[in-house]
């Protein structure tokens, strides 16, 4: 079974999502430009959402290049002496993934569960008076022998138990964002784990120009002859109505999840209550644009192909003042009348559950019969189609 999320939301003016000259993220659609929001910004926000609640208790996933240090931290709480596991943590983290430039850090960001951390320091501390003893004999051997070539045997068997230990500590992981969006490592090609879910760019169902703020900064210490601004510049900024596009696949999230149903089926519900709540945060201190979505559209379908509904915005909503003009209204409009087109061409076959529900009093075509009065009865209509 796959669920599709289909959201309308409208923000304030705001910088939502920034590109390396600090522009609003944008793109060409339809021929137009559009604001954008990327899809690793979304599911970043969604991941850091208060709302986005682990299915396994105290099980979450976070991206580090620290692990030397939460390898140690872990090993000193099991009873290991702070220098030893300084000495055998570092070894291990050079087997796993290597260090970097500095020392202290791995050579890539990993993305790892609370609970794989856990797994990596448990295994160390089964074997650890070998590993200890191991890690000793190898300190001591010489640099070289007579003929100056040298002896490693120590270091050689420290180093085949360490790999050893990183082969059994596998991939699984019960982090549901990691279950979610998934892992690519290219240095680590054993701890791939194949995406659950999908999430597209968001993209503005109008066409938007980038707007200019001019700012200037005062000194508050300038004397009674001094004038003018202390620092002055400009930020850019849009406000924009966007449509965003989730998909989940339930089977794939069971199997990355143990091949557990029930996380899988908590696990979407969670992901779901986090899309709606989640707000992107840069530049969120000079904006506050904390706005929720108008518009929320979730299918579960049995078969068939999922489909995104964004091509109802290739030719771009243009707001009117007359009644039922805005941007919101007709953007839902859009995306009702282009669902009818859709089901008419294709059929309904495999869909299994429609069920949507909105801030305004829209009047709907083809979704009338799928509105529903608030999230949790969204939420209802998923967990009844996925049991």
């Amino acid at each position: 079974m796959k669920i599709e999320l289909h959201i309308l939301q409208n923000f304030a003016p705001s910088c939502l999502n920034r590109d390396d000259t600090n522009s609003p993220k944008d793109c060409v659609f339809g021929g137009v430009q559009r604001a954008r929001i990327s899809s690793q910004c979304l599911k970043r926000s969604i991941r850091m959402s208060p709302e986005f609640q682990p299915v396994v208790e105290g099980v979450e996933g976070i991206r580090t290049k620290g692990l030397l240090r939460e390898l140690r931290t872990s090993l000193v709480d099991l009873g290991a002496e702070e220098e030893k596991a300084d000495s055998i943590s570092r070894a291990f983290v050079e087997c796993y993934s290597g260090f970097g430039k500095e020392s202290n850090r791995t050579k890539v960001l990993l993305y790892l569960g609370t609970d794989e951390i856990g797994r990596m320091s448990q295994k160390l501390w089964e074997r650890w008076d070998e590993l200890v003893s191991a890690a000793e004999a190898a300190a001591k051997e010489p640099s070289a022998d007579d003929k100056g070539k040298k002896s490693n045997d120590q270091a050689a068997k420290l180093d085949k138990m360490l790999r050893d230990i990183v082969k059994t500590c596998g991939s699984d992981t019960r982090a549901l964002d990691i279950a979610l969006f998934g892992r690519m490592v290219a240095e680590l090609p054993a701890q791939k784990v194949d995406a659950a879910c999908q999430v597209a760019h968001a993209i503005s169902t109008h066409r938007v120009s980038h707007e200019l703020d001019f700012y200037t900064a005062v000194d508050d210490l300038l004397g009674p002859e001094e004038t003018g601004a202390g620092m002055m510049g400009t930020i850019e900024f849009n406000s924009a109505c966007y449509y965003r596009y989730h998909l989940v696949d339930l089977h794939q999230l069971g199997v990355n999840l143990g091949n557990s149903e029930d996380l899988a089926r908590d696990g979407v519900l969670s992901f779901i209550r986090a899309a709606v709540e989640a707000v992107p945060t840069a530049r969120q201190t000079s904006t506050a644009a904390q706005n929720r979505p108008s518009f929320v559209l979730a299918i579960a379908r049995d078969s068939g192909a999922p489909q995104s509904l964004a091509n109802a915005f290739e030719k771009p909503v243009i707001p009117t003042m007359s009644r039922g003009g805005g941007l919101v209204e007709q953007s839902i409009r859009r995306l009702d009348d282009y669902w009818g087109k859709l089901n008419r061409m294709y059929g309904s076959r495999g869909i299994c559950e429609v069920a949507c529900c909105m801030l305004d009093d829209v009047e709907l075509e083809h979704l009338e019969s799928a509105r529903v009065e608030s999230i949790e009865k969204l939420l209802g209509a998923v967990r009844r189609a996925m049991m």
